[in-house]
């Protein structure tokens, strides 16, 4: 009786576009700093760890996650864990801001990066904790999840998109402006957040202690297919925040050299690495096609080549003569993405049980953006450590410097394309009627 009343008050349109703005927020919190916050990083002389904040995305997302959608699959209703989780998390980012603002020419590491961990500490759950609302609400009005939530999705790289021009434009990537940009951002959607339909919890007075824990989600290992998909989702997590966090500085270093200094990429690096954003909101469209067609192992398998490229023709591009082998690895991330992270997402919610939904996302984000994206950026940062001079600026050492820039993501394709190989002789699934 609920969802007709519903229905009939608001209709399928006016669903589609509350959560259309939803996940225009959400992205745009975290596009107002990812992919610039290096290059800020390196101008505090932080460049040796920028690998360390961008690591502890992935840290806090081992736990965090998989505890707040416990959270939401027992106690409170997502939509109000996702605006307490964006409270806290817009409050603490403005707090980074005020504090670099305040400290201009003396920023310390470790206050700086207390106040960052604890807002990415509340932000990264509500990755997961969207698409969980976004799941029910439309499975509660009788849509479809794989057909209607990837263009859902894409107003989400929408708002990565507009919120990276705006603090290109407003020449905010090299300084703490980009935190303010996220942390209002924030709190608008933890305010937004109040508004959305209701998201039932599922928690009773008979479940066991695993149950109201939420490990339930965990059985999904005892199914070989999901154990070797998660474990696959690690390996390619590996690759998610490597160019976020790298891409930036990599650009900027090629104005150190006279024949690139200047040049519109040089200058417009997110702009430029907006191109990526853009390539995966024009991709998102092409998923329920593919999972269709093809099925998830081989859309993972396309997303593993993808980011082979990704890195090589990061590898091989430069901003003058080579700009269109770099814009050829922004075009193939849409792909790398989304057939992966919006794929894998569908693909765990179909074959997960509805009352351990919100966990099952948890679990999903955990070994992506949690261990996956953790390792990887600890490993990437000893692999640029190995083969880039940071400090090396000077006209004699930094074509050295960007041959080191070179190894380092050849090294990353490489790494892609091991694990492309493995997935494609491991992964086995057939899909089965009963779910977990």
């Amino acid at each position: 009786m609920e969802n007709t009343a519903v229905l009939k008050k608001e209709g399928r349109g006016g669903i589609v576009f509350r959560l259309i703005i939803m996940n225009f927020l959400e992205f745009a919190i975290w596009g107002a700093y990812l992919t610039c916050m290096g290059r800020y990083l390196g101008v505090l002389g932080f460049g040796k760890k920028i690998g360390i904040f961008y690591s502890i995305q992935g840290i806090v997302s081992i736990f965090m996650p998989a505890l707040i959608g416990i959270v939401a699959d027992k106690w409170i209703q997502a939509q109000k864990t996702l605006s307490i989780c964006q409270l806290l998390a817009g409050i603490f980012m403005i707090a980074a801001w005020f504090y670099g603002k305040t400290n201009a020419g003396n920023v310390q590491f470790g206050p700086l990066f207390t106040l960052y961990t604890i807002s990415v500490a509340f932000f990264m759950p509500t990755i997961a904790l969207t698409n969980t609302v976004a799941y029910a609400i439309m499975e509660r009005h009788g849509m479809d999840t794989v057909k209607d939530f990837p263009p859902i999705r894409t107003f989400g790289t929408i708002g990565f998109i507009c919120s990276m021009w705006v603090v290109d434009i407003f020449k905010f990537q090299t300084n703490e402006k980009q935190f303010l940009v996220s942390g209002i951002l924030s709190l608008a959607l933890a305010l937004y957040a109040l508004t959305l339909p209701s998201c039932p919890t599922h928690g009773n007075s008979n479940e066991t202690i695993a149950e109201k824990l939420g490990l339930t989600a965990f059985k999904l290992f005892k199914r070989r297919e999901m154990a070797v998909f998660f474990i696959f989702s690690m390996l390619l997590g590996v690759c998610l925040q490597i160019t976020n966090g790298y891409a930036n500085p990599y650009i900027g270093d090629f104005g150190f050299m006279p024949k690139y200094a200047g040049t519109f990429g040089v200058e417009h690096a997110n702009i430029l690495i907006s191109i990526s954003q853009i390539s995966e909101a024009c991709c998102i469209l092409l998923i329920p096609f593919f999972l269709k067609k093809f099925g998830i192992k081989i859309v993972m398998l396309i997303a593993m080549f993808a980011w082979v490229l990704r890195f090589f023709f990061f590898g091989v591009g430069n901003p003058g003569n080579g700009l269109w082998l770099l814009i050829l690895s922004m075009l193939v991330y849409g792909v790398a993405f989304d057939f992966f992270n919006i794929s894998g997402s569908l693909f765990v919610n179909q074959e997960t049980d509805k009352k351990i939904q919100a966990s099952a996302q948890g679990l999903f984000m955990l070994m992506t953006n949690g261990l996956g994206a953790s390792i990887g950026l600890v490993a990437a940062q000893a692999v640029i450590d190995r083969f880039v001079n940071v400090h090396a600026a000077d006209a004699v050492h930094i074509a050295a410097r960007m041959k080191g820039w070179t190894h380092a993501w050849f090294t990353f394709s490489a790494y892609a394309l091991v694990v492309a190989i493995l997935f494609m002789i491991l992964f086995r699934y057939k899909r089965q009627k009963d779910r977990v």
